[in-house]
């Protein structure tokens, strides 16, 4: 099966956040939305993470995503952000292709830990149980192998 992400990035069929010539950012699906604002950076160019990501694109995602940031800012009235990446097996990615989350966050936030173990850090994602939890969580578990098995991927 072709990335998602390559193909969104060919076609054009995304909600555009930014267009620029090495890296792209967007609005994900409003099912995979961790929160009002959630924006995804990716570069143009296919590598599966940071690992073999050429190093111009590693620099035009991160210079994306602290415009993203910077934006998220001022006009959604965020104090915060949340930046993550993961990259490799057993990193909880979902997408084999090099994307960062950029999440706002504000002062209203309820932060709370995982329903299913109770572990990871507080203040996480408020709006649903996310790929930021580690592996031996069942419900971080289950909703990556959901997601995996609505997308095709393996």
């Amino acid at each position: 099966m072709a990335c998602a992400f390559c193909e969104l990035v060919r076609t054009g069929e995304a909600r555009w956040v930014t267009r620029e010539p090495d890296a792209v950012a967007f609005a994900p699906l409003p099912a995979d939305e961790f929160a009002p604002g959630h924006t995804l950076v990716v570069p143009r160019r296919h590598s599966v993470g940071l690992h073999d990501a050429d190093e111009r694109d590693v620099v035009a995602v991160a210079a994306l995503v602290r415009r993203v940031s910077r934006a998220m800012l001022s006009a959604l009235g965020a104090t915060g952000v949340v930046v993550l990446n993961a990259s490799g097996p057993n990193s909880g990615q979902t997408v084999a292709h090099l994307h960062v989350h950029v999440v706002p966050r504000a002062g209203t936030t309820t932060r709370r830990r995982c329903h299913g173990c109770g572990s990871g850090p507080p203040g996480a994602f408020p709006n649903r149980h996310s790929t930021y939890w580690p592996p031996s969580c069942g419900r971080r578990r289950a909703a990556t192998q959901g997601e995996t098995a609505r997308r095709g991927t393996a």
